[in-house]
């Protein structure tokens, strides 16, 4: 099916029943109960767990692949932002150029940063990735301000000369991003029961991207090209002594991985028309690596549940203050209650980093391979139980006749 072995068509499958029910599997608690806390249904966050996990598959192609570990991702992401806005300014609101030019603009500055950066690998090759992020960001920040609006952040203006499209609405105000005249923002509420589901045209126009960079990705990690980057990371020396020159090759990952990049940073803008310097920090950087090893670098579906990982602590678990905690032990007495909340304080809310790191560890510690290889363990644990049930079985059915 669509050129893909059984395993991977299985796999497609999953991410994309995943992502078209979102909706129903992030809401799983009634709106009304104390546990709607941990609803992630709705469409901001759900956008944001697609979109990261674009840019970490698209990081995995570099990182999974050839083993290069680059801290200046970020970079691409703020380009592709920029590019996005910058159409949203001068040509229309419509989301479609504005997604392409992002790409495009990522893809060559990816290209110019990966052909200087690729003439040294290992740790070299990361400072360099590095620097010129941060670079990247500098000039974002204070020196190329006509282009970027400086701190303040690039957004869309009721001055702006869009050629194509509406400068301004009926009452005046700023047009919004569209598909051909469908809102990004325009969100169906389905009420049953208790429950309230949210159906966003942004969310779903993201998702549809998604699978469409994850399909893409499982070709690539399938193909000669594919076998020839996993090389790469195997004994690139090895490969060098052979007269194989791989920079083609590791130069193409590069470009490949700044451009999924480029097309997270335009699906940004395009749900929010706003692109600001912070995208372009070495911690955005160190968040999508982070994303990568916690699924399971090299693998096809770790990166996105890494993503999804991440987000879900950052918008849920830091919204959890001392006043829910307050409602969560309010049954204890006073000195109980507040002893708890002293203890689980520091983990929650601002703290959110301190639970996620201790978590990180636990998965480095104990799963190297990431959340892809605990899910590995456990269905052998279950295929090993199965399959001792099945010689349980023969053996009783067996014994009779001997």
């Amino acid at each position: 099916m669509l050129g893909l072995n059984r395993r991977d068509t299985i796999t497609l499958i999953i991410v994309a029943t995943l992502a078209l029910c979102a909706p129903f599997i992030l809401n799983p608690f009634p709106e009304n109960s104390s546990l709607a806390q941990f609803n992630a249904g709705y469409p901001d966050l759900m956008q944001r767990f697609v979109i990261f996990g674009i840019f970490a598959i698209g990081f995995n192609i570099l990182f999974g692949l050839t083993g290069y570990l680059s801290f200046g991702h970020a970079a691409f992401l703020g380009v592709g932002s920029y590019s996005a806005v910058w159409m949203f300014k001068l040509l229309s609101m419509n989301v479609i150029p504005a997604i392409i030019l992002s790409v495009i603009i990522a893809g060559l500055f990816s290209l110019l940063i990966g052909y200087i950066s690729l003439r040294r690998s290992g740790i070299y090759f990361s400072i360099l990735t590095l620097a010129f992020a941060q670079m990247s960001f500098n000039l974002a920040y204070s020196v190329l301000t006509p282009i970027t609006n400086g701190e303040t952040g690039l957004q869309v203006t009721l001055s702006d000369p869009r050629i194509i499209g509406q400068t301004a609405t009926a009452d005046g105000s700023i047009p919004v991003t569209n598909l051909f005249g469908l809102e990004m923002r325009a969100t169906h509420v389905m009420d049953i029961g208790p429950w309230a589901f949210q159906f966003n045209t942004g969310y779903y126009l993201c998702a549809i991207l998604m699978l469409l960079a994850f399909y893409l990705s499982v070709r690539l990690f399938r193909s000669p090209f594919g076998m020839m980057l996993r090389a790469v990371k195997s004994n690139q020396n090895r490969m060098n002594y052979t007269g194989l020159n791989t920079r083609p090759y590791t130069l193409a990952a590069f470009v490949i991985s700044g451009m999924y990049a480029g097309l997270a940073g335009g699906l940004l803008a395009s749900m929010d028309p706003l692109a600001g310097a912070e995208r372009m920090q070495w911690t955005a950087s160190g968040e999508v690596v982070l994303m990568t090893i916690l699924g399971g670098a090299g693998t096809l579906l770790g990166p996105v549940l890494g993503a999804g990982f991440i987000k879900y602590f950052e918008n849920i678990f830091s919204k959890i203050n001392d006043n829910v905690l307050h409602t969560w032990f309010a049954v204890l007495p006073d000195g109980m209650e507040d002893a708890l909340v002293f203890i689980v304080h520091p983990f929650v809310g601002k703290g959110w980093h301190l639970t996620l790191g201790l978590l990180f560890m636990l998965v480095v510690i104990f799963l190297p391979g990431g959340l892809i290889e605990g899910g590995q363990r456990i269905g052998r644990l279950f295929k090993r139980k199965r399959t001792k049930n099945d010689d349980h079985a023969s053996a009783r059915q067996t014994s009779p006749a001997e």
